[in-house]
């Protein structure tokens, strides 16, 4: 019998989706690719397969579950698969500078970004930045994982000789420009299908760690899983009549990479200027915010995914 089958390795994040298909009595089973073993010779089930591998899942201790995925999606494709977000989406998941070169082909502005490898080529890599203000990230993260913000180059050779400087798992920092915004908030705006579903506008105005998984966890920061005693507080907020511009060229930059289910994070300067920094293909959605706004990404994409099940039977 042909299935959903959900490629994963954080089961925390897989369970708002398995409730949805349950709730839809679609049939699904859950891969999860932390490691296991792949027979290239074998063929795969009939089925859609969704790949929702998370470029932070190192730091889940799940170091090599990318690399286990591309296999799999490798040979899924090679037989003819239906799969969602395959081998060109994990390629943007895994690699901010895939992600804005992409970006930047369709026409879509980033911030101005240097790659770096070489923890003692950052400092030159920030003054060939050239800006007063710049924030270094790690290319393959997730959750703002190395993301730190800063006003001097000596600022920076302090962390760069701290002890809270952390290595990039793929060796790649990014030097990038800061973009200060009117109001501490970004917006992430959420896709199914390649067609956008909703905006949600982030309060960043306690730092840069954005995941908005109910099950991430925040140490010394608030956590929208902890309660939100204000609806004023609400540091996720899914916004009304929201469909700017800028969403006619995110989902033609969706179809031309091949991604169907994505959140892509942009922010405006103090001149009204949008710059986009990031694609998230494993994309999560907080449910208080959703609750307010009577709208729900994974019901979204459990309907999504059973449409394209039938599909295979026709």
């Amino acid at each position: 019998m042909s299935k959903i089958y959900v490629l994963h390795e954080n089961d925390e994040w897989t369970d708002h989706l398995t409730e949805r298909l349950e709730e839809l009595n679609l049939p699904y089973e859950l891969w999860h690719l932390d490691e296991g073993i792949l027979d290239l010779t074998s063929k795969p089930p009939e089925g859609v397969f969704y790949n929702r591998i998370s470029a932070s899942s190192h730091t889940r201790n799940h170091r090599y579950a990318p690399e286990f995925t591309e296999a799999v999606l490798a040979w899924l494709e090679c037989h003819g698969r239906t799969v969602v977000n395959g081998s060109r989406a994990l390629r943007l998941e895994v690699s901010k500078v895939n992600q804005y070169m992409a970006l930047n082909l369709a026409g879509i502005h980033t911030p101005k970004t240097i790659s770096v490898v070489g923890k003692e080529n950052i400092p030159e890599a920030a003054r060939q930045l050239g800006l007063k203000s710049f924030i270094t990230k790690h290319n393959r993260a997730g959750k703002g994982q190395g993301v730190q913000l800063f006003h001097s180059l000596e600022a920076l050779s302090g962390y760069l000789d701290g002890p809270s400087f952390e290595e990039p798992v793929d060796g790649v920092t990014l030097i990038q420009q800061y973009i200060e915004a009117p109001e501490p908030y970004i917006v992430r705006h959420e896709f199914v299908g390649g067609k956008f579903v909703y905006g949600v506008k982030v309060d960043t105005s306690e730092g840069f760690e954005l995941c908005p998984a109910d099950a991430c966890s925040i140490e010394e920061m608030y956590c929208p899983t902890d309660g939100e005693a204000e609806a004023s507080k609400a540091k996720f907020e899914v916004l009304e009549d929201y469909r700017p511009p800028i969403v006619d060229q995110y989902e033609k930059f969706l179809q031309e990479n091949n991604i169907q289910v994505a959140g892509i994070e942009a922010i405006k300067d103090r001149d009204g200027k949008m710059y986009t920094y990031d694609v998230n293909t494993n994309t999560n959605y907080n449910s208080d915010a959703e609750t307010r706004a009577g709208k729900y990404g994974m019901l979204e994409l459990a309907k999504y995914l059973g449409g394209l099940l039938e599909k295979t039977h026709v």
